[in-house]
């Protein structure tokens, strides 16, 4: 689809803002079911106010793509895209459903029960301080997992909830969401807070 240049500033908005809503459900359904697995109450919380936040993505989402003023031609695609970010708020609501399993202390069914009891695994909540060696670096760069064997589920930047990537930068003031080995949490806790 050929776009007009005065066009291509307001559809790389509304790509942007499709590339949020889909990374945001995606890190949602991993919280979700991390929650389930490890029965993680802060976990299941997360995902239920990322799911809020999904809602709101997606009506903003909608009335950007609605609002935009494309031509008739310029609109094929566009189509396509709504119905990928109704399908993408439908992948958050079923996240949110995982999640509030564990919020309203549903009894999981036996083998999952067993899977749960067997886990050795823990979550942690861990914000990184000006003085620790992992500010300003990248998640493969910090090497992290190599480190401590903790695994970050997400990263907590401000009001926003991001999942990590290998190239995601480490801020001063984030809170790394991790899951690992009880004996890898000390670990990372002093590296992000030494």
């Amino acid at each position: 689809m050929s776009i007009p240049k005065k066009n291509e500033e307001k559809f790389k908005e509304i790509m942007e803002r499709f590339v949020e809503l889909k990374d945001t459900s995606e890190l949602m359904i991993d919280l979700a079911y991390s929650s389930l697995l490890l029965n993680n109450k802060d976990l299941a919380e997360e995902v239920q106010k990322l799911e809020e936040y999904v809602d709101k993505l997606h009506t903003e989402f909608e009335l950007m793509v609605l609002s935009s003023g494309f031509k008739k031609e310029e609109t094929k695609g566009l189509l396509g895209l709504i119905r990928l970010g109704v399908v993408t708020e439908k992948i958050s609501d079923a996240a949110a459903q995982i999640a509030e399993v564990v919020l309203r202390e549903i009894e999981p069914h036996p083998i999952l029960k067993l899977a749960i009891e067997e886990a050795q695994e823990t979550i942690t909540y861990t914000p990184v301080t000006e003085n620790s060696p992992l500010a300003n670096k990248t998640l493969r760069d910090a090497r992290i997992p190599e480190e401590t064997g903790m695994w970050i589920l997400a990263i907590k930047r401000g009001n926003k909830c991001i999942r990590p990537k290998p190239d995601t930068q480490i801020q001063v003031g984030d809170v790394l969401i991790a899951s690992g080995y009880a004996e890898g949490e000390e670990d990372l806790k002093k590296l992000a807070s030494p």
